[in-house]
């Protein structure tokens, strides 16, 4: 299952998604600048990863939730390619069922060529109904989609010109897609928590990246992934995530919620060891703030003084 201990750890970003779950008041007046201070202040402090969502659009029935704030993964992905150096760039998680592998793979490809091989692609099924509906997609069989697009996209992001696929729901070859990645096997972790989902990572995919799980529930899940591969066959390592609860280095002066943790970097780093000891290499974090600047200092201190201390 690859490495012990956590030695990364990631973010998904905020702006570019804002459900009412996580997201911070200041962000409903950010924009792209915001989005770009953000993404540099990652990057200097040694994030593997920076995320994004995906959602094409939002139904009146889950607007008040969700919102409608929901920025393009491959563009905002290429925007920030553009003004970060090392950092990583994750879809977390690209709806892929919604769209042709062809289309993605062009897209994707494109991004990964242009950002020197950066990308770590991150899919999902997907569960807006309406999304599937308007798209003309079967939400119903998002699944058995998705178990395919995967194979559809190794291929096209393989480093074929001219891939193959040929599949129930899918079928190409003859047709050629230059730029290739620049990546020989462009990563692809697989979000969800479901039965199905831990199944499709465990025997498609480079990596896992579960969907709320709290701390009590990955181990079960870990050793379930382990035992699917085990059976399968499968030697390569993955790379087991976890989304940690919400973070605030130091001493809060006002009210974070009592799910987050605060304290000394070495009060938080020691909570976030934890799950290296259940078998998670990566973890993401989300910090409580009021605004960008407050937001890019936990970034800092978190960078300077509780990553050294994860491993």
């Amino acid at each position: 299952m690859g490495r012990s201990e956590v030695t990364d750890y990631g973010i998904q970003l905020p702006v570019q998604s804002q459900s009412t779950i996580y997201a911070e008041e200041w962000e409903a007046g950010a924009g792209a600048a915001d989005l770009v201070e953000i993404a540099r202040a990652v990057d200097r402090a040694g994030f593997a990863y920076l995320a994004v969502c995906d959602h094409v659009a939002i139904p009146h029935r889950l607007a008040a939730a969700m919102s409608t704030v929901w920025y393009d993964p491959v563009a905002t992905l290429a925007h920030l390619a553009a003004v970060t150096e090392r950092v990583r760039l994750l879809s977390h998680v690209a709806v892929v069922g919604l769209r042709h592998p062809l289309l993605s793979a062009k897209q994707y490809a494109t991004l990964d060529h242009l950002s020197g091989g950066r990308l770590i692609l991150g899919v999902g099924a997907g569960h807006v109904r309406e999304e599937f509906e308007v798209l003309g997609v079967d939400f119903g069989q998002r699944g058995a989609v998705l178990d395919e697009a995967i194979d559809a996209l190794r291929a096209a992001l393989g480093p074929d010109e001219f891939p193959a696929h040929h599949g129930k729901f899918y079928d190409f070859e003859g047709l050629g897609q230059l730029p290739r990645p620049a990546q020989r096997r462009v990563p692809v972790w697989v979000g969800g928590s479901s039965p199905a989902a831990v199944r499709r990572a465990a025997l498609k995919g480079d990596g896992w990246l579960p969907q709320g799980d709290p701390r009590d529930r990955l181990p079960a899940q870990i050793a379930r992934l382990r035992r699917l591969r085990r059976e399968a066959g499968v030697e390569a390592p993955l790379t087991v995530g976890a989304i940690a609860e919400p973070l605030y280095i130091g001493a809060p002066r006002w009210e974070v919620g009592r799910r987050t943790l605060t304290g000394t970097p070495e009060a938080v780093a020691a909570s976030l060891r934890a799950y290296g000891a259940m078998g998670v290499h990566q973890v993401q974090v989300r910090f409580r703030s009021r605004s960008r600047s407050e937001l890019i200092d936990q970034i800092a201190v978190f960078g300077a003084d509780v990553a050294p201390l994860l491993s």
